[in-house]
């Protein structure tokens, strides 16, 4: 007898799985296709008529609203999005495309296989004890994974929608190639239409969800996963990629009492482990710690090495925000923080360093904090301006750090280019390249048509190079949206 199950889907597509020992998931079991290129998801328990309507909608138009747009292809890899329903003895299932290959550990590795899943990359002692080293990423891919969560999160509430179990589960990550894809969705929260069908999983849930879920699911004053505590959830997230700790959980003990702990800590009571006026819950390094280390130890690495735009999140999502929801930083702050704090990394010239990059800390003796490498010899710094007429400047609040192999992008040159989904195939290109070459910093124009040297009022052209020298002015184009830099040089 055949182990393969065919089945129509509701959209009249005929569907394959081979039905034999499923994965089991928190609340369905998982069939594989023939091909593995999709599994089929079924639930183990008959749906309401509400969580009937949510698939529908999520299969239909909430589907179309994102992938079938122009555009549409570029969430295809942030997330697993279920593409049709099946039903199968008297069970619902829901058809999903099956991850991609680097979201999986190689085989024959300490993980043998295992989904890439956030808890590896999170927790200080995993990442030390379990993640092999070609999976262990550099600074440069975190920033990535958090660009792209960010992006996605950010796409999900533009549709009106919340994630409601916004985890490090839920959530797959490469730090090999900086890629990220949001999973298992079926639960996303509609305001007002659909209901959250789960709280979210500890260490993500925001306080007030925590400090209120022993209300009556009735009560006015319970609280439930809506876009807010996506927003709690995503500075979380981002914090832990980054840091390989939980920016909450210190050493302040309110309770003996486990669950007592853990409500007040997670809830009510909240504080930030690095807080600056209030220390008490501080993490205390003790002697048994070196499987987490240097990572729990925020006095060797405290929050604010990833520069001034994630500091300020860091301080708004934990400190000015943290129980007061409306005051957390969405995920379109996270992205432009992110993308511009991407612009003020620089290579650590040790090549045992674990993290390869840092971010410039404006100083004159930039030093890595990951491995104590100083930097030596010329750093050339762009400072960005822009003009609303093309002749009175302002400064953008925007650097872009210069080493040899860093590009200049269109989204650098004009104010008008984001780096995000709309961008169109040649402004993902580069216009221009830095080289240190006969003890001299170079920017060689690739693409350029007007950029000009305004310091010696000379025209750049394409294939042409201009010395970065400090206090030097380059005007990157004289389109009206184009930006003026400003050089400095700092030597070490």
């Amino acid at each position: 007898m055949s182990d393969i199950v065919s089945v129509t889907a509701n959209d009249g597509v005929a569907v394959d799985f081979v039905n034999k020992e499923p994965k089991q998931g928190g609340v369905k079991d998982v069939y594989f296709a023939p091909d593995r290129s999709y599994v089929v998801a079924f639930y183990r328990k008959p749906l309401d008529n509400n969580a009937q309507e949510r698939l529908q909608r999520l299969v239909g138009t909430y589907r179309s609203g994102i992938f079938e747009r122009q555009g549409g292809h570029f969430w295809e890899k942030l997330f697993r999005w279920p593409e049709r329903i099946v039903e199968h003895n008297g069970l619902t299932g829901i058809v999903v495309p099956i991850y991609q290959p680097n979201f999986f550990f190689p085989k024959n590795t300490s993980l043998d296989g295992a989904e890439k899943e956030g808890k590896w990359f999170t927790s200080g002692k995993n990442f030390n004890r379990f993640v092999p080293e070609t999976e262990k990423g550099n600074l440069l891919s975190y920033i990535k994974i958090c660009i792209n969560l960010s992006r996605a999160v950010r796409r999900l509430h533009a549709a009106g929608l919340a994630h409601s179990d916004l985890s490090y589960k839920n959530c797959l990550v490469d730090p090999a190639s900086g890629e990220a894809c949001v999973i298992d969705i079926d639960g996303l929260v509609v305001p007002g239409l659909f209901a959250p069908e789960v709280l979210g999983t500890p260490d993500f849930m925001a306080p007030e969800v925590v400090e209120t879920m022993k209300l009556d699911f009735d009560d006015s004053n319970r609280k439930f996963p809506c876009r807010e505590t996506d927003q709690h959830a995503l500075a979380v997230l981002i914090f832990q990629y980054l840091f390989h700790r939980h920016p909450l959980r210190g050493s302040k003990v309110y309770s003996l009492d486990p669950e007592t702990q853990e409500n007040l800590e997670m809830g009510e009571k909240a504080l930030f482990t690095e807080h600056p006026t209030d220390p008490t819950n501080r993490y205390k390094v003790k002697k048994d710690d070196k499987d987490f280390l240097p990572w729990c130890d925020a006095n060797l690495l405290p929050y604010t090495i990833t520069g001034p735009y994630l500091k300020a999140l860091f301080e708004k999502a934990f400190i000015t925000g943290l129980h007061s929801p409306s005051d957390r930083p969405s995920a379109d702050d996270w992205e432009e923080a992110l993308i511009k704090t991407a612009d003020l990394i620089q290579p650590c010239h040790n090549v045992n360093c674990v993290k390869k990059w840092y971010v410039f800390d404006n100083t004159s003796r930039p030093t890595c904090p990951y491995c104590g490498q100083r930097f030596k010899g010329n750093l050339p710094i762009f400072d960005f301006y822009s003009s609303r007429d093309g002749q009175n400047f302002r400064y953008d609040n925007r650097r872009l750090m210069i080493f040899s192999g860093q590009y200049l992008y269109p989204w650098h040159v004009f104010r008008t280019v984001f780096p995000n989904e709309k961008l169109s195939d040649d402004d993902k290109k580069p216009v221009a390249y830095f080289s240190f070459h006969e003890n001299q910093w170079l920017m060689v124009n690739q693409t350029l048509d007007s950029l000009r040297d305004m310091t010696h009022n000379k025209l750049i052209p394409k294939g042409g190079y201009v010395a970065l020298t400090q206090d030097l002015q380059l005007l990157l184009s004289k389109d009206p949206a184009g930006r003026l830099v400003k050089v400095s040089l700092v030597k070490a």
